[in-house]
């Protein structure tokens, strides 16, 4: 018999295999400590009202032990959670203002104007923290969800392209396109 010591100084990805090959919910409130915190602020970001973030957490980790075995171990086990509830809250998001969030297609002409140093755009790297909230609300859940797993939470372009499934080109094309929504929105406030 494993003692707690032994189970809490198992790696995510160690504890995620032992959960699915022996379906352990006591295993399973090991990673739920880990992460519950994480997971309720980036759902609190999202609704921005304790009981529905409270709410969304509880449905992200219900939905997270169902889908467990899908993690297939190409990221970190937290970039992927990340992912999990970035989409669990977009779709939250969505379903509650009924809109319907297009799908923008890369137009590869576009390409070539992108270069991995657009973080030192000046004018997107000096927005005043409070006016960026506000803009940040304003922008579709899509563009936000990009804008943090780059910016909030400091993913590489390899794990946002592991987390969305899409390519190299295609993230930094939706980086680029969120980046000057976000801009435009904030010039307008």
């Amino acid at each position: 018999m494993k003692t707690l010591e032994d189970i809490n100084s198992k790696s995510d990805e160690d504890l995620v295999k032992a959960i699915v090959q022996n379906n352990d919910t006591l295993l399973f409130e090991v990673l739920y400590d880990r992460y519950a915190t994480l997971v309720y602020n980036k759902c609190y970001g999202f609704a921005r009202d304790e009981d529905e973030a409270k709410d969304l957490t509880q449905d992200v980790f219900l939905k997270l032990f169902v889908k467990l075995a899908s993690f297939k171990g190409k990221s970190k086990f937290s970039t992927w959670l990340y992912a999990f509830t970035y989409n669990h809250c977009v779709n939250y998001v969505t379903r509650n203002t009924a809109k319907k969030i297009e799908k923008q297609s890369v137009d590869y002409k576009d390409i070539e104007n992108v270069s991995d140093h657009e973080i030192e755009d000046k004018e997107f790297l000096n927005m005043r923290v409070d006016k960026l909230k506000k803009s940040m609300e304003l922008i579709s859940p899509d563009e936000k969800m990009i804008l943090l797993l780059k910016y909030q939470d400091f993913l590489t372009i390899k794990e946002i392209e592991s987390v969305l499934g899409i390519g190299e080109s295609a993230v930094k094309m939706r980086i680029k396109r969120a980046k000057d929504k976000l801009i435009q929105v904030y010039s307008d406030n």
